[in-house]
């Protein structure tokens, strides 16, 4: 077989497994079913098939979301989420407030630093910061 009709054969079989009957696109095509089945996917580590009672399926994605995307995700879901999931809800309130204090904590700390380690190389730096502290009064 010729490359050309190879890669024509291919994405002929593309076209198709893409426009499979009950294939779901979209997470929201996936509201109101019920997951029947999941099967792992052995070409992706973490991947898997969701077939629903009704025929029609998903390809999820691997479930080892970021920290960024596992907070975004409990937030968007805490009207959902925090109702059965309370005390969790309670625990992660309580590390997010410890977070955000040890950030502003450790930008306080870069800041007093960048200043210590160069009020020598610039002295009008103590001036300028006196003047900068009066200006704040």
């Amino acid at each position: 077989m010729p490359a050309d009709e190879k890669w024509k054969a291919n994405m002929e079989k593309v076209a198709f497994m893409k426009a499979f009957p009950g294939l779901l696109c979209n997470w929201d095509q996936l509201v109101g079913k019920t997951v029947e089945a999941v099967m792992p996917l052995k070409s992706k580590a973490g991947s898997a098939l969701l077939v629903c009672t009704d025929g029609s399926f998903l390809v999820a994605p691997l479930l080892a979301a970021e920290p960024y995307e596992l907070g975004e995700a409990l937030q968007a879901g805490r009207g959902h989420l925090e109702p059965k999931h309370g005390e969790a809800y309670a625990g992660y309130d309580h590390l997010l407030k410890k977070d955000k204090e040890a950030q502003r904590t450790a930008r306080l700390e870069n800041i007093l630093g960048a200043i210590r380690n160069n009020v020598e190389q610039i002295p009008e730096l103590k001036d300028r910061l006196a003047q900068l502290v009066k200006e704040w009064k």
